[in-house]
């Protein structure tokens, strides 16, 4: 583990609904330091960031010239940013970090780039609790969508509880982020996913080959999260309770119960404004316990997923498996836990 004198020196570049939550996560960890971000807007969010007096990269040449427009000062290039950074975690959007792969490379730093992206830009894909000792001393991982994140979370933790034979699972996707509803998504209507199954199952087997698992996905007319709602064949009977210890067993599941009034997504989230998480993000899978069903070898069960939070703990740890700044998955999700109060909202 790297000491308080040894601190990974982290860059950012994205500052969107990712990569700003990603920031606030680095300046929480006591071995990582932020030497900076880098995007091509000089909008709102951006001038809130340089505001903290976070040194602002341009991303591009057209961002120079849109940041001098601005008024906006910069500190330096992309190629500055990476230059002064141990490692990039890239949160820019679909197919633009996967063109920004060539710099880190060039550059001999080691690299995350987000779920957005295919395998094959980094040849990893991340998940602390499946893949974090693959990931140790790495060029590059990609940390997998929300999505996904949240199916291996789940299903590892039945896996290892020797408990899952097979999942299908159907998702209900948001339609658009919140803070950009007004400038597009869909009302008043359902849309399944053109192609069945959906991605997420495939992307689940990168980073587990052993899951048997296959999704379909429809989108919603709300922003709130996505929810998912799965059936598992167990390899043998079981129990509404041993399910239960298994799901409880992973630190970034976590149990509600609906009969409390945390019984839809809109409840949850205020749940996590209440117990004062910034934006009110919801890192967990939060699983509803009083209407899992377990019969024989048959489970079904319904969960939660924050699509603008539950990645950033697993890019915490990526960062830590890359530098080899901790050899230990269990320390490393501990610690990442510990500074993102992962763990100390009520359960029930």
């Amino acid at each position: 583990m790297t000491t308080k004198q040894e601190k990974t020196s982290v860059g950012v570049v994205g500052a969107g609904v990712i990569g700003r939550r990603v920031i606030d996560a680095i300046t929480l960890q006591p071995d990582m330091s932020l030497s900076g971000f880098a995007d091509v807007s000089a909008d709102w969010r951006i001038r809130m960031l340089t505001e903290r007096e976070i040194p602002l990269f341009a991303a591009s040449a057209n961002a120079s010239e849109a940041f001098a427009e601005a008024g906006v000062s910069a500190a330096g290039s992309l190629d500055d940013l990476i230059a002064a950074s141990d490692v990039i975690v890239d949160c820019t959007p679909k197919n633009i970090g996967a063109e920004n792969a060539k710099a880190y490379r060039r550059a001999g730093k080691p690299f995350i780039v987000q779920g957005g992206e295919k395998h094959d830009v980094a040849g990893h894909s991340f998940v602390a609790e499946a893949t974090y000792e693959s990931a140790l001393g790495r060029d590059a991982t990609r940390v997998v969508s929300c999505n996904t994140t949240s199916i291996v979370r789940t299903l590892g933790t039945l896996k290892r509880a020797g408990l899952l034979k097979k999942a299908r699972g159907t998702l209900m996707r948001r339609a658009t982020d919140p803070w950009e509803s007004h400038l597009g998504g869909i009302m008043n209507t359902l849309v399944p996913e053109p192609s069945v199954p959906s991605h997420q199952g495939p992307d689940a087997r990168l980073v587990d080959p052993d899951l048997d698992v296959v999704t379909i996905a429809v989108k919603v007319p709300e922003t709130i999260a996505h929810l998912h709602s799965w059936y598992v064949e167990l390899t043998r009977p079981s129990s509404k309770q041993e399910v239960l210890e298994a799901f409880a067993s992973s630190p970034r599941i976590l149990l509600i119960d609906g009969r409390s009034g945390l019984s839809a997504l809109n409840s949850v989230k205020e749940a996590m404004a209440m117990q004062g998480r910034p934006n009110s993000d919801l890192y967990e899978v939060a699983l509803w316990s009083n209407i899992l069903s377990v019969d024989g070898t048959e489970l079904c069960y319904n969960y939660m997923v924050d699509n603008q939070a539950i990645v950033i703990p697993e890019t915490i740890d990526a960062i830590r498996a890359l530098t080899s700044s901790e050899d230990s998955p269990a320390a490393s999700m501990q610690l990442t836990n510990e500074t993102l109060g992962i763990g100390d909202v009520l359960q029930g």
